[in-house]
């Protein structure tokens, strides 16, 4: 189905404005809007798609219903038919309420350790089923495998993101959750290119430095993007790096020897180059909307994702094109592939009773199930405990809530006390931790935004202290291995432990009945 009129038959600054994509709320309403420095308002919204007609939306928030409903607005305003991303790397849950939320992708990895071709299977699945979960809400786009190789705990942006730390899992669970996608008319993106993995700066706030020569990054970092385009990804995702060994002067978003040169050219890759948003402080910073935007095109990037100002970001395009900075001819190859991208689309088809089955449920839980880590004894029965939750930010903790087993189930087992602690929370009050056996839960996890990746100073000190006054009753850490790592480094062998890839409600349910069990 063609979603494009011919190109002879679309103006510079039409064609220009369908390779910029840009941010909404999956709200319906303003005065919902989460993030206003980012996400328009309806107005500005409908003015950027129905006047100046964008290529495509990435949404954030809202329950399925509510994303449901804003994909079918949306596409109503625009006069070629939009492309509707999310980034879903954890199923549409992740970012929709009402949907499938599955583990970080790193349990896959720790599962295909174990058996590959479990794992195979498992990440194959939760391709299909987050593609299924996609369209049924009118989403066309999964940003969607992270390919990175995480070999750097201490990095912020990809952590558990990735699938693992070694190139041929990444590769080989990359590959089938591509091919499980694939079996429904939506698009993937292979992301971030040339790799992301071995960094510790967090691209949301500046720019990360890659040190590695080109025979490093053929071993380690590339052959996940190799996989990936041989599986029939339909779009590479940059990444906002600087790998001096390829370009000395420009990061990987802004270079027509990496994007160009390396993944158009060497890897062959046909599809759709997409830059991560151009709003974080790592191309931002540096280069404002209009220069980001033309740096990006010459560089070989099909889509602009979400530039702080879309019009001056598309006037700057057209004007480079005009002057003869751009050629032509790259706009229209651009415009080319969107055209064979939406092609591969089918017109928006909501199927909302979909959420009344649970397949994908089982998928999700079985993944989380399979990559729980334990050891120690049982958790011991007390009668007064403390039940003490260790978060990054409690203002921010959306996976807690009345209902979360996390909160219901330590009561039942005597620890009826509770106690919140996050980044936010003084040393002082740590020294005066209730006398009574503990059962701690970290939930911590590389986060954009944080700048860091590993536990804060309360957490660390919570848990120090806890174990010197032998308080320490059991512990569970939902979301980072290394995290784990690091505190059963020193913690004593006898106190109960229980690791979960997943942070959300079923996977605190499995975690924590895991803890009573004799390893």
């Amino acid at each position: 189905m063609t979603f494009l009129p011919p190109l002879s038959d679309l103006s510079l600054r039409s064609q220009v404005a369908q390779m910029v994509v840009v941010r909404a709320s999956g709200y319906l309403y303003d005065r919902q809007i989460q993030y206003p420095a980012w996400e328009p308002p309806q107005n500005t919204l409908k003015h950027w798609i129905k006047d100046w007609g964008v290529g495509g939306v990435i949404l954030l928030g809202g329950s399925a219903v509510e994303v449901a409903e804003r994909c079918q607005q949306l596409q109503s305003w625009a006069t070629i038919p939009l492309l509707l991303a999310a980034d879903i790397e954890e199923g549409v849950g992740q970012r929709f309420s009402g949907a499938t939320q599955f583990p970080p992708p790193a349990a896959l990895g720790a599962i295909a350790k174990k058996n590959p071709q479990r794992a195979v299977e498992l990440a194959r699945a939760m391709g299909a089923h987050t593609a299924a979960e996609a369209l049924a809400i009118g989403l066309n786009w999964v940003l969607a495998p992270v390919v990175d190789v995480n070999n750097n705990p201490a990095n912020p942006v990809i952590n558990v993101r990735a699938f693992g730390e070694e190139p041929d899992i990444v590769s080989a669970l990359a590959t089938a959750f591509i091919q499980g996608a694939r079996t429904h008319p939506v698009l993937t993106t292979a992301k971030h290119f040339p790799g992301h993995g071995d960094t510790a700066t967090d691209s949301h706030l500046e720019l990360p430095v890659m040190p590695h020569d080109r025979d490093r990054l053929q071993a380690i970092e590339w052959p996940p993007f190799i996989a990936a385009i041989a599986a029939g990804v339909d779009a590479v995702m940059s990444a906002h790096v600087h790998l001096p060994a390829l370009d000395a002067e420009r990061p990987a978003t802004l270079s027509p020897p990496i994007l160009t040169g390396i993944l158009r050219q060497q890897m062959g890759f046909r599809g759709l180059i997409v830059t991560d948003a151009l709003v974080m402080g790592a191309i931002a910073n540096a280069y404002g909307t209009a220069e980001a935007a033309v740096k990006a095109v010459e560089a070989g990037a099909d889509i602009l994702l979400m530039p702080s100002d879309p019009p001056a970001a598309i006037e700057a395009v057209v004007a480079a094109v005009e002057s003869g900075r751009i050629p032509s001819e790259r706009i229209q190859a651009a415009v080319a592939r969107i055209q064979a991208a939406k092609d591969r689309l089918q017109p928006l088809a909501l199927q909302l009773d979909y959420f009344q089955t649970t397949p994908a449920v089982e998928v999700a839980t079985t993944i989380a199930q399979e990559s729980l880590e334990r050891a120690g004894p049982a958790l011991p029965a007390v009668t007064s405990g403390v039940n003490c939750l260790i978060v990054d930010d409690a203002l921010q903790a959306s996976f807690l809530s009345r209902t979360s087993p996390a909160l219901t189930l330590p009561p039942t087992w005597g620890f009826s006390q509770r106690l919140v602690v996050d980044q936010q929370t003084p040393l002082t009050m740590i020294e005066a931790l209730p006398k009574a056996p503990t059962l701690v839960q970290v939930f911590s996890r590389g986060n954009p935004f944080r700048g860091k990746a590993g536990l804060s100073a309360p957490a660390i000190a919570t848990l120090e202290q806890l174990q010197t006054q032998n308080q320490l009753a059991g512990l569970v850490v939902y979301g980072s291995p290394y995290a784990y790592q690091e505190i059963t480094q020193w913690l004593h062998p006898k106190v109960p432990r229980v690791f979960s890839y997943g942070h959300y409600s079923i996977a605190q349910g499995l975690a924590l009945a895991y803890l009573l069990k004799v390893s």
